[in-house]
């Protein structure tokens, strides 16, 4: 198989396990499929960049070197989504972690739940003191 299709199958694979997880009632194996998707995501910028092999650096090139150029856009750009993937990451972790304290229970129906937060909780004992 050629490297491209080798990268198609992986990120296909991987936004399959990711789209999967994110269906899930549990909030951990959303952040876990939101991790998959964003993975295979930078994977298809990758893919889609071309194959540097016989292209120079476009920064450090030899003076009267002729041929084509390496793009660094996609690295550039993949950069930027592995710094906002963690962050959102980092985000969804602490809030998946609140809920569970509060709620006792990480899990979607856990956020459409209206009653009061379980006894013993930092949530319960601001409500019974107000």
């Amino acid at each position: 198989m050629t490297n491209q299709l080798d990268t198609a199958v992986l990120v296909a694979l991987l936004a399959g396990a990711g789209f999967y997880l994110c269906t899930s009632r549990r909030l951990l194996r959303v952040l876990f499929g939101f991790l998959l998707l964003s993975n295979a995501a930078n994977l298809v910028l990758i893919g889609i960049s071309g194959d540097p092999t016989d292209r120079v650096s476009p920064v450090v090139a030899k003076s009267g070197a002729s041929g084509a150029h390496a793009d660094p856009l996609p690295q550039a750009l993949i950069l930027t989504a592995i710094v906002i993937g963690f962050a959102v990451a980092a985000y969804l972790t602490v809030l998946i972690y609140r809920l569970y304290c509060d709620r006792g229970e990480a899990t979607v129906p856990a956020l459409h739940a209206s009653g009061p937060a379980r006894a013993g909780t930092p949530a319960a004992e601001e409500e019974n003191n107000a």
